[in-house]
């Protein structure tokens, strides 16, 4: 008796642990930026980027002197609702002409690059931070994304690129000076899903740094984050998304980490971060949207796209993840169909977000050193 019960043990487990071997997830498409999505994601920013009302200026008035029409307040960047939105629409502009430079709309995209970063609208656009109220304005989520825009100018070989990047200079130069300001002085980390969180802009201040070869930022930029992230064990990514994040804190962190960190330091560090995403079984669920016409609630495909784009960089970088990039094929999926033809509250700023995750969708781009 002890034998047949001791025997069907032994087959219950060796079942048990054959069927685990044998389960299979769902593999979902790796997306892919081609030159008809490029033309249909083109048409986002295009629409926005001249397009001055609703907006949200995000201002402190000083006094009456203040009041101003976004555009005579922002002649550069004054569309797509907000300020950071017009950054990255131009950035989405900048990334589509350099991989696609026969997109249907690519002398309409030039013309409004030349008219609108211009040397005398960014010379406002320099003397509106230099106000009385304005030193921390838009820090650091605008500032990351001017960056990612002189980055992408910097790293495209066209004539056009010199000429605005030239333009665009004297506003690098103030932001990077005011992210070298800014950094000694931040005891704490921000661990938000939205704009303030730290390691999402540290991550695209050290991607310019690298881009430009300016070894001072960047070595700021790795001191700072081994500051704030070196001794995190067990992120409680289970907690995430919270209701209108469009940033994952766990993998906004994993992604500057895998910046900073050797091979080896890295792989040591996330595995006690972030333990369970060593598994092939591990999953995470899409951010769901209820109401893409809420401002709000449609944060959180933006939390699918960010996820992607540090699962797809992580899984690139590191064979042994590479299992995490068909969860960020699965957000793609979610959230991909709805940029084009979603409302305003939605694409005045996706587009850049899907398109950023689908250029890292396929290959590492982000060079270390």
């Amino acid at each position: 008796m002890r034998f047949f019960v001791g025997f069907t043990l032994c087959l219950y487990f060796l079942y048990s642990c054959t069927n685990k071997n044998k389960t299979t997830y769902k593999q979902y498409v790796v997306p892919k930026l081609n030159l008809e999505q490029a033309n249909r994601l083109a048409q986002l920013p295009l629409k926005c980027v001249e397009t001055e009302y609703p907006n949200k200026l995000h201002q402190t008035l000083g006094g009456s002197e203040d009041l101003k029409t976004p555009k005579q307040l922002h002649p550069a960047f004054y569309g797509c609702f907000d300020w950071h939105s017009a950054v990255h629409g131009y950035w989405s502009m900048v990334s589509l002409l350099k991989q696609f430079p026969q997109l249907d709309t690519s002398a309409e995209l030039k013309a409004l690059l030349r008219k609108n970063i211009s040397k005398q609208n960014i010379a406002v656009e320099v003397a509106y931070f230099h106000g009385k109220h304005n030193k921390s304005w838009e820090r650091t989520y605008g500032w990351a994304w001017l960056l990612k825009l002189a980055q992408e100018l910097h790293t495209w070989d066209d004539p056009l690129a010199r000429e605005i990047e030239d333009n665009l200079l004297p506003l690098t130069t103030l932001i990077t000076q005011r992210y070298t300001e800014f950094l000694p002085k931040l005891h704490y980390q921000i661990r938000v899903g939205e704009h303030p969180n730290t390691a999402f802009g540290l991550s695209f201040a050290y991607d310019y740094a690298v881009a430009v070869a300016d070894v001072a930022f960047k070595d700021l930029i790795e001191k700072r984050a081994l500051e704030f992230y070196a001794n995190d064990e067990n992120c409680p990514i289970s907690w995430e998304p919270g209701g209108f994040d469009f940033l994952s804190p766990c993998l906004q962190e994993m992604d500057i980490m895998r910046r900073v960190l050797s091979a080896k330091e890295f792989k040591t560090w996330f595995k006690k971060f972030l333990p369970q995403l060593r598994s092939r079984y591990y999953d995470l669920a899409v951010g769901v949207v209820s109401d893409r016409e809420d401002g709000k609630l449609v944060h959180l495909d933006g939390v699918n796209f960010s996820r992607a784009w540090c699962l797809y960089g992580l899984g690139n970088q590191y064979p042994e993840y590479k299992h995490l990039k068909n969860i960020a094929n699965k957000h793609m999926q979610y959230s991909l169909p709805h940029v084009v033809g979603d409302s305003y509250e939605g694409g005045h700023w996706l587009a850049s977000f899907a398109i950023y995750a689908l250029n890292q969708s396929t290959s590492y781009s982000e060079q270390k050193r």
